[in-house]
């Protein structure tokens, strides 16, 4: 995808050659405060392979600008997710997760600038109809990037892990 900040493409991981990177940017305090998988590269390890696995409902994906890695993405389909039995979810909703994995890669505008790339392509095609995130309450960042990048907050859940708020973006 062509932004403004350069080419953005996303790939599957490859826990071969991706973990260490993964694996250092969980353990980032900025992003382990909200995504709880600190510590060693085992804990990110069984957290993406168990999306790998073929009766997974989600993709994990890293994010490459200009082919720098420099953000994790999971795709998912929501009404296959728990997120389901929190909000009426439907066939085409697609849910996602981003982090911006370096630190000189955060605070510029590129949460929004790529959330919106990625939502006008995955909406453009058949069978999306809407998509969903639950970005922390906490994290003000990650709310003010999905907000500019079109989505709306609707609710506020209590999920097991986090208070979240639920986010739609409509074709």
């Amino acid at each position: 995808m062509r932004t403004a900040a350069g080419e953005f493409e996303l790939r599957e991981v490859d826990l071969a050659t991706d973990l260490p990177l993964l694996a250092g940017w969980m353990n980032d305090p900025a992003v382990a405060a909200y995504w709880d998988l600190a510590g060693p590269p085992e804990t990110t390890e069984r957290h993406v392979a168990a999306q790998l696995g073929p009766d997974s409902h989600s993709s994990p994906l890293l994010g490459l600008l200009d082919g720098t890695p420099m953000s994790y993405w999971e795709l998912y389909r929501a009404d296959a997710d728990r997120l389901a039995g929190y909000y009426p979810a439907g066939q085409g909703d697609l849910g996602l997760h981003l982090l911006l994995g370096p630190p000189g890669h955060r605070g510029r505008g590129l949460g929004a600038l790529l959330l919106t790339a990625l939502a006008d392509k995955l909406l453009a095609e058949p069978g999306c109809d809407r998509l969903v995130a639950e970005p922390d309450l906490r994290n003000t960042a990650s709310l003010r990037a999905f907000r500019r990048a079109g989505f709306d907050p609707v609710a506020e859940l209590d999920l097991p892990e986090k208070r979240a708020a639920l986010m739609l973006r409509h074709q």
